[in-house]
């Protein structure tokens, strides 16, 4: 596949995709959205959230972009049609919409699915191609964000890694996990996947391999 090659265009998108939800994260853990246990953490805080937040946003959507680029490496003719991927966008945004709009006073779920539709949005307008895709590689990347994001939402374990403030959001579960927490997931790793395309070209790097 020679990822490496991509290294400029990945680091780019990262940091892009990064700061802005490192910012969301930092407005909502000062509000008492969410926050963190002290008890699983080492203590290092910078701008309000652990150390452990900030890796968080690095080390996630690294691996979950690269399952979606494995993916594609492996089994470059899987895909959806376009007209599917349509369908499957416009009622996204539509259901999302009124989500956030009939629960305008919870700040997760207005933030999440607001951003959430922006982001299919500019999906279906700018990078139809590329959700093609991403519908089918994100319920395999959802496969391990089920088993971590269960752990840290207190599957396993005693008591949970990071806390929500069910105030905020629609107080639905899957498991131990917001569910929210799954537009959350596409969004931040879809977003990457789009950022490292477009800089991808930007920045004329040589175009990734397939197996076949």
């Amino acid at each position: 596949m020679n990822f490496i090659s991509q290294w400029k265009a990945v680091v780019v998108s990262l940091a892009i995709v990064s700061s802005i939800f490192i910012f969301w994260d930092i407005i909502f853990t000062i509000n008492g959205v969410w926050g963190f246990n002290p008890d699983y953490l080492l203590g290092i805080n910078i701008l309000h959230l652990p150390i452990e937040e900030w890796m968080f946003f690095l080390l996630i959507p690294y691996a979950s972009f690269f399952i979606h680029y494995s993916l594609q490496y492996f089994f470059p003719k899987v895909q959806l049609s376009i007209k599917l991927t349509q369908i499957i966008t416009i009622l996204l945004i539509a259901s999302s919409l009124v989500v956030a709009l009939f629960n305008w006073d919870k700040a997760y779920t207005l933030v999440n699915y607001s951003f959430f539709s922006l982001i299919l949005l500019i999906g279906i307008m700018k990078g139809k191609h590329l959700l093609q895709r991403f519908y089918v590689s994100y319920p395999i990347i959802l496969i391990p964000f089920l088993l971590i994001n269960g752990i840290l939402t207190g599957s396993f374990i005693e008591n949970e890694v990071v806390w929500y403030n069910d105030m905020e959001n629609l107080g639905i579960r899957l498991f131990t996990i917001p569910i929210e927490d799954f537009a959350y997931a596409f969004s931040m790793i879809f977003l990457n996947v789009f950022l490292i395309e477009y800089w991808r070209k930007k920045l004329k790097l040589p175009a990734l391999k397939t197996r076949i």
